[in-house]
């Protein structure tokens, strides 16, 4: 394993056996052309199309969740794509701050002759090769996937409130006993932020059992500006990128409602959740409210 600057041998060369196969199959499919099979768009273009014509129901932040990218990039290549004309935005009937994404006509031809030419492609690349080595080859793909998944985890489902129910409250009240919270919020005063414009308060679910929250409260004092507030997960659930996944669903809507910056406050001895929001993007700066217990207050730009 690595120490300091030093990396074990054995590591080394293995690190070094991954990059070398990488180099050889991105230039042995193309995938370093400008154009994803010479076609009429980049690859990370059809891998989205691909993606909604796969799935009916694909939601703007499923597709977040499915390609791993930052939201930001995700909306640009949306817009550009409906701007196209190959894809469809409309406003889910379930919840009014996320996108459902659909194939138009000329959307569903383009993954039509996308599927033809990919396969074609792979047809070329196993022409030469025997029926048992091609085996070989696919039994060997499956395990390399099998492997960089890793173990099977429990999902984790990301939920916005339109009340405060139980789950909320409990939730709360263990945040504000384990970081010593004076100033806590009332049943009647979460009410009032779910009601309130861009505010909002967001649940994290492993199975049945809430176990990470966040909310946003509109800043008043400064314009287009929310706050960032109560953000916790349960010590049983951390190590599944959930703090993360909040944030992402907070900024979505956020970003969504108009709101450019988001301000936090917390304190020095919080140095874990420091470090995430340096990590996201968060800046350092002035104090901003009058909270007793803030040592330390940072924005980040959103939109």
């Amino acid at each position: 394993m690595p120490t300091g600057n030093r990396i074990d041998p054995q590591l080394a060369d293995q690190i070094s056996a991954v990059r070398q196969f990488n180099r050889f199959y991105t230039a042995k499919l193309g995938l370093l052309r400008r154009r994803h099979l010479d076609g009429d768009y980049s690859l990370t273009e059809a891998r989205i199309l691909y993606e909604i014509g796969a799935s009916p129901s694909m939601t703007a932040s499923a597709l977040r969740a499915i390609l791993i990218l930052d939201a930001g990039y995700i909306s640009r290549l949306l817009s550009a794509l409906t701007k196209r004309k190959l894809i469809r935005q409309a406003t889910s009937e379930a919840d009014g701050r996320e996108k459902m994404l659909t194939l138009t006509a000329t959307g569903a031809k383009a993954v039509v002759r996308l599927n033809e030419q990919s396969a074609l492609q792979i047809q070329s690349l196993l022409a030469n090769i025997n029926s048992s080595d091609r085996e070989a080859l696919v039994a060997s793909l499956t395990k390399v996937r099998s492997i960089l998944i890793g173990p099977e985890k429990v999902s984790v489902r990301i939920m916005r409130l339109t009340g405060a129910n139980k789950s909320a409250l409990s939730i709360l009240q263990e945040y504000y006993e384990t970081v010593h919270v004076v100033q806590r919020d009332t049943p009647a005063s979460v009410q009032k932020i779910l009601r309130a414009p861009a505010s909002g308060m967001w649940l994290a679910y492993m199975g049945d059992e809430a176990v990470g929250c966040v909310v946003l409260r509109k800043l008043e004092s400064i314009p287009r500006a929310a706050e960032c507030k109560r953000l916790y997960v349960k010590p049983s659930a951390r190590g599944n990128h959930i703090a993360d996944k909040l944030l992402e669903e907070q900024e979505a809507f956020a970003r969504a409602d108009g709101i450019k910056w988001i301000y936090l406050d917390t304190y020095d001895d919080l140095k874990t959740a420091i470090a995430l929001y340096e990590r996201r993007g968060y800046l350092r700066c002035e104090r901003y409210n009058d909270n007793p217990q803030a040592t330390l207050f940072m924005r980040k730009r959103i939109g």
